[in-house]
């Protein structure tokens, strides 16, 4: 009898579980490997037949269906319907760390006919050993509990000092800072890509998140969405949305409202809020794929005759393929009538080449900037001050309701108190901000007048050598209005912007230098006759 009983066990076939909690357990350390080795070893010394190992390294959270191992592990009990199997793991944690999943998987094992033994604690089908076993795996969910609360209170205090704790977003990575632990730095190429991305769109130069993630989209360096090479354009509203990178930290799952951090910033908080305030006003545009390189000037002139965006395309001939704009608005005199884009693009080059002042208007120009420079910052000190006793006034503010919350006891009265809180908190940080770059260092003088100047030196230039976003960019500070553009008279009177209308009106000024002599009539003090006529 017992040499029957030990035959049949050493037939019986068996089935490795193991898991680590996470991939860098599995990449870094040896869990899984031990865990294994222990397990064939417990099979070897029983004379099972091991046919398969599933390994696991993520938590799947507390329901096991979510595990990829567990599911194939189920999935191959299923298909060998009939066979009896035992299922070995190490510890009961490695099982579940959940009561009710627990049991629930002691279930899903009995219905399969597959028995479970493990390593550290010995399964028993009677009243005390589920009694026992109810009790280990209660623990394991308490202690899986208070590991996971311990985790958010140290998370939640590091992020109330300012610093972020979660996967780091695109455009940072973690780096271990002196004083400082783990914190976000700039990572390069990306960041400034998406500080370009980020301040284009607060002014104005992408006009919508379709355009953003267009620009991302160009960009070899910018993590694409899949192998395809596209971003989608929630990833680029992603971006735009998150505080993070006005450098502020946030959780308000965990009630820690919006601060400041101590990371680099990508752009200030200034922008951040004007880009809050477009996706709000603004609808969200499906990407434009008729808008290429082709045809730069699409959309920026208009017709003459209805005022309305030209549009372009590509007119097959005989033998190739012939640029034309054209307008296209119903009603319209010239409504599907081609003009060669040649005709187009060369009088709009000609007007940008016309915006090039003479020398000694860009000298006096970089004269009359600096003087401006100057006196700007003689009245930013005096606004950092008023700046600085807002700040007092609004943390006094915040002081008092916190104290009337305290003293409170109607929600909704709390409720309003800690709105009013947020708001106040939001507008602190506005206000450092400020404070901070209220008054410029002389360094940057040459660091914001030299790229102004470079644009009105020679705007054709820049739209000649630059890419087609930067030839868009140049079209839209150069003209105060779209080109109009008439099929028989050619382009209307540009609207130009206010700089080179300062310059044009400077260059048609008819000056000359005063003679020594003045400008009275002249006298004499000798005593002289005169003619009578």
């Amino acid at each position: 009898m017992k040499d029957a009983h030990q035959k049949m066990e050493a037939t019986t076939s068996a089935l490795i579980y193991c898991r680590v909690s996470d991939k860098k357990q599995k990449t870094q350390g040896h869990g899984l490997e031990s865990q294994e080795h222990r397990c064939r070893k417990y099979a070897d010394e029983r004379g099972y037949d091991v046919e398969m190992v599933f390994p696991d390294d993520i938590t799947g959270g507390v329901d096991f269906m979510k595990r990829p191992g567990m599911r194939a592990m189920l999935a191959y009990l299923d298909a060998q319907k009939g066979k009896q199997y035992v299922v070995i793991f190490d510890d009961p944690k490695r099982f579940a760390r959940h009561t009710e999943f627990h049991l629930k998987l002691r279930r899903e094992f009995a219905q399969r006919g597959a028995r479970v033994e493990c390593l550290n604690f010995q399964f028993e089908d009677t009243p005390e050993g589920l009694f026992i076993e109810t009790v280990i795996a209660a623990q394991g969910q308490l202690e899986r509990e208070q590991n996971r609360r311990q985790v958010i209170q140290k998370m939640t205090a590091r992020i109330e000092k300012g610093y972020y704790v979660f996967h780091p977003p695109v455009g940072y990575r973690f780096e271990r800072v002196a004083a400082h632990g783990k914190l976000l730095v700039r990572d390069e190429p990306v960041a400034s890509i998406i500080t370009e991305a980020l301040e284009g769109y607060a002014s104005g130069r992408f006009r919508s998140q379709s355009e953003v993630a267009r620009f991302f989209q160009s960009k070899p360096d910018f993590p694409k969405s899949n192998k395809t090479g596209l971003v989608r354009i929630t990833k680029a509203t992603e971006i735009l949305e998150r505080p993070l990178y006005a450098g502020l930290v946030e959780a308000p799952k965990w009630g820690v409202s919006l601060r400041k951090g101590h990371h680099e910033p990508l752009i200030s908080f200034a922008t951040h809020e004007r880009i809050l305030a477009r996706l709000k006003g603004t609808a969200n545009a499906p990407a434009r794929n008729d808008i290429n390189k082709d045809f730069p000037l699409r959309g920026f002139v208009h017709c003459d005759d209805c005022d309305q965006p030209m549009t372009s395309c590509w007119s097959k001939g005989r033998n190739q393929l012939y640029p034309y704009y054209l307008c296209d608005t119903p009603g319209c005199a010239s409504k599907r009538k081609s003009i060669r884009r040649a005709d187009i693009e060369d009088g709009a080059e000609a007007i940008l080449r016309g915006l090039q002042p003479a020398t000694q208007l860009y000298k006096l120009a970089k004269a009359i900037f600096t003087d401006i420079w100057e006196m700007r910052r003689v009245e930013a000190m005096a606004a950092r001050k008023t700046i600085e006793t807002q700040l007092s006034d609004t943390s006094k503010q915040i002081d008092s309701l916190l104290d009337r919350i305290m003293d409170a006891s109607s929600p909704s009265v709390i409720k309003a108190y800690e709105k009013r809180i947020g708001e106040l908190e939001r507008q602190t940080i506005r206000l450092t901000e400020q404070a901070e770059k209220a008054v410029p260092s002389q360094g940057r003088l040459s660091e914001f007048i030299e790229p102004a100047l470079e644009f009105l030196a020679s705007p054709w230039n820049i739209y000649k050598n630059g890419s087609f976003a930067l030839k868009r960019t140049v079209l839209k500070l150069a003209f105060a209005e779209p080109l109009r553009y008439s099929r028989n008279e050619g382009y209307r009177t540009a609207e130009i912007t206010f700089p080179f209308k300062v310059l044009a009106d400077f260059s048609s000024l008819k000056c000359g230098m005063v003679e020594p002599r003045g400008v009275e009539p002249l006298t004499s003090c000798m005593p002289c006759k005169r003619s009578p006529n």
